[in-house]
């Protein structure tokens, strides 16, 4: 009797990181439909590749989309968007800046350096809106609504801990505040050039770090007056640097880098 063997269906991805939230790159449009039904797979730690997303990366458009481990979609991520970046100097040979295209608009990207397979690059995540501060209840904390083309929560006078982290994340990111969700950081300013934050992201978690993350927590501490206009953010994975401009632009700068490429098969 002839044994009857089903066909694979197999994807090609490359892994990137930076600052330990890890993402996995398809850059093929013909394989788009394929990676977000995978998605929650591709991201499992234990039973897939493992990852805090997935990036959806057409190379000929600059068109972006950032797919979270629950299949959500983001509308912007600002390590997601250096990772985008780096793929494509590393793999598709871009240089110098180029605009990505995200659902929140346009991002300028100024590539600063490559070593290696790590990219440093300047993402112009634009202006931020943030709101008055205000008490929530339940868990009766004081928060600082931000948008940076994504929902923010910057959560002020509670330990920055994992810990403290891990309680209030969950709660806060589904708050009736915020009806699409939030992305949470605990925040402090132990000096005026530096911001401390521990991060719990929309869809997917527990974050050792997050871009947009990073810049709402930073505009929230200039908008308190308890920083400067340039800081530098710390965070489990490492930090970034932030800088306002003038007309209320703020710029990011960091790494990101390539930790391998393959072929994975599908469920």
């Amino acid at each position: 009797m002839q044994r009857v063997v089903a066909a694979l269906d197999s994807l090609f991805l490359t892994k990137y990181q930076a600052l330990g939230n890890d993402y996995l790159v398809v850059d093929a449009p013909s394989r788009f439909d394929a990676a977000l039904v995978a998605t929650t797979f591709l991201c499992d730690r234990h039973l897939g590749v493992g990852a805090d997303g997935v990036l959806l990366v057409d190379p000929a458009g600059g068109r972006v989309r950032v797919i979270n481990p629950d299949g959500s979609e983001a509308e912007k991520s600002g390590n997601g968007l250096r990772i985008a970046a780096a793929h494509l100097v590393l793999a598709h040979g871009r240089e110098g800046a180029f605009e990505l295209r995200v659902p929140a608009g346009a991002v300028m990207v100024r590539v600063l350096g490559v070593s290696g397979a790590e990219v440093t690059a300047e993402v112009d995540l634009g202006a931020a809106r943030v709101g008055a501060r205000e008490r929530l209840e339940p868990p009766g904390v004081e928060v600082v609504p931000v948008d940076i083309g994504n929902p923010h929560c910057v959560v002020f006078g509670e330990p920055v801990s994992v810990e403290r982290c891990a309680q209030l994340g969950p709660v806060l990111e589904r708050h009736a505040r915020f009806p699409a969700r939030a992305n949470v950081q605990l925040a402090e300013a132990p000096t005026r050039a530096t911001v401390h934050i521990e991060i719990w992201e929309r869809g997917a978690g527990y974050t050792l770090a997050s871009g947009t993350s990073a810049a709402a927590a930073a505009a929230a501490c200039m908008a308190a007056g308890i920083v400067d206009e340039e800081v530098r953010v710390v965070m489990p994975g490492g930090s970034l640097h932030v800088r306002r401009e003038p007309d209320g632009r703020l710029l990011q700068t960091g790494p990101a880098r390539r930790v391998f490429r393959g072929q994975v098969d599908l469920p």
